[in-house]
């Protein structure tokens, strides 16, 4: 393991970084700052680290460093910590955390991130981080969103030869972003059969969150039992009714969507010290 000078040396000893997913600590409290960005960039992509005992206080490290990263907006970070979604492709933390800490970085990362997305040579996980990613920057800066939505919106445009899960991704975080503009796109997707519907549910489902359609239009077809027998003319509704088992699928199904969202593209495989 290399030498970690102070005040960097203090994220070797921080250990167990899971009791602060939800809030990151104020690592400048540490005394660290943009002076060590460097030596923050080689411990946050430290490979000796990454594969620690996972008993160790050391194996936690990268996590803080790159989280220090994130809140000291360092640019010169951009680049080396692209490389972790495809050499940590099974990493959990990488495909939580990363995306945040470009989200702090900012639009500077943008262009980086647009290439990686439309690298067809990557994995699709590592491709959904980075698509992550980007709706994490559109999301922070209000000024980013117009040029974040372009790059998803323009490798979604490719959805006949994307991934399916992919492609659910892709339309989550246009949805995030409330790309209303996209929805044709969308739509021309889901009626290619080229989405998961596991990710976003279905077509539906994202009308209702982009505000295009109610829950009500939405749920209606749950209310056709006392109609079914009525002739077609007399139905209220403009849709086929289904029958309720149907239904009920259709129902459990996106619920399920929207639980399993950011665990849909876990790998099965998980490092034992992240467990």
């Amino acid at each position: 393991m290399a030498d970690y000078r102070k005040p960097v040396d203090a994220l070797l000893t921080l250990g167990d970084a899971r009791d602060s997913v939800g809030k990151w600590p104020d690592y400048s409290e540490y005394g660290i700052g943009a002076e060590h960005i460097p030596d923050l960039i080689q411990l946050a992509t430290d490979p000796e680290l990454h594969w620690a005992d996972s008993e160790s206080l050391e194996v936690w490290a990268p996590i803080h460093a790159w989280r220090a990263l994130g809140q000291l907006r360092a640019e010169e970070a951009i680049a080396p910590l692209l490389n972790l979604f495809h050499e940590l492709e099974e990493d959990d933390w990488v495909g939580e955390e990363l995306p945040r800490v470009y989200g702090m970085i900012g639009a500077a990362a943008i262009p980086a991130l647009t290439a990686y997305l439309a690298d067809t040579s990557r994995g699709i996980s590592p491709r959904i981080s980075v698509a992550h990613a980007l709706a994490e920057i559109g999301m922070s800066h209000a000024e980013a969103r117009e040029t974040c939505i372009t790059a998803l919106t323009r490798q979604l445009e490719a959805f006949r030869k994307n991934d399916r899960e992919l492609n659910g991704f892709l339309i989550s975080y246009l949805v995030d972003l409330q790309a209303i503009e996209i929805a044709p796109l969308m739509q021309r997707a889901y009626a290619a059969g080229r989405v998961d519907e596991i990710v976003m549910g279905d077509w539906e489902d994202v009308q209702v969150a982009l505000g295009l359609k109610s829950d009500f239009e939405r749920d209606a077809e749950f209310f056709m039992d006392d109609i079914e027998d009525l002739d077609p003319e007399d139905r209220p509704f403009a849709f086929k009714p289904q029958s309720a088992a149907k239904r009920k699928k259709a129902k459990t199904k996106r619920n399920m969507a929207r639980k399993s969202r950011k665990q849909n593209r876990k790998k099965k495989k998980r490092k034992k010290k992240k467990r």
